[in-house]
């Protein structure tokens, strides 16, 4: 149980290295909080500071998402033992939750985060590489279809359990309870994009979209 609890520990404070505002810090104290959505995510980030801004905190909250699910899980760490409570398997998806969580609620930052998406690619990428394509198909395919990355996001993470359900089964059932639990997670941290388009508020992310360019009209 020690074993469980400090890993899960260390893989939450690597997770709460906001890749937004870490690299915000250091470019100068740029908190983009206090920008566009409010959101420490790599959408605002994007819209508010441009793409090189964004591709750095991308790096950072996609690695800080591989890092905790590759290293700590089968690491020896001599005054904490081995022998956990859960199985590897378990082991490393809690590590991952853990990190997806730090990234939502840092404490490094007042518990004040992003959603999760990039560091959820993060650790699905290193658990599982083949979720990345039907993930990115449906990413791609809602933006250019509705132009909400915010719903694409969902949409994405809801499609990566019943992508598992339909080609593993039974098969790699932790893994789809696993996966479904984080989607339902990402669906949370996105309730106010819900709320705007069941509102019918805000436009499109994107002009090249279907549902853009007949907003437009």
């Amino acid at each position: 149980m020690l074993e469980l609890g400090f890993k899960v520990f260390l893989s939450y404070l690597a997770g709460s290295l906001n890749g937004a505002l870490l690299i915000g810090w250091l470019s100068g104290g740029i908190d983009i909080r206090k920008s566009g959505s409010g959101n420490a995510g790599g959408t605002n980030a994007l819209r508010t500071q441009g793409k090189l801004f964004a591709f750095f905190v991308m790096v950072v909250d996609i690695g800080k998402g591989v890092l905790p699910v590759m290293i700590l899980p089968p690491l020896n760490i001599a005054f904490v033992g081995e022998g956990s409570a859960v199985s590897g398997e378990w082991l490393t998806y809690a590590c991952g939750a853990a990190a997806i969580f730090g990234h939502c609620y840092p404490v490094w930052f007042g518990f004040n985060g992003g959603k999760g998406a990039a560091t959820t690619l993060g650790v699905l990428l290193t658990i599982l590489p083949g979720l990345f394509l039907p993930a990115v198909i449906v990413w791609f395919g809602i933006l250019f279809v509705f132009g909400y990355v915010g719903l694409a996001t969902i949409m994405a993470a809801l499609a990566v359990p019943v992508f598992l359900l339909m080609t593993a089964g039974a098969d790699q059932l932790n893994l789809i309870v696993f996966t479904s639990i984080v989607a339902c997670f990402i669906v949370y941290t996105h309730r106010s994009n819900l709320r705007k388009l069941a509102a019918g508020e805000g436009s499109p992310d994107i002009r090249f979209s279907l549902f853009g360019r007949s907003h437009h009209i």
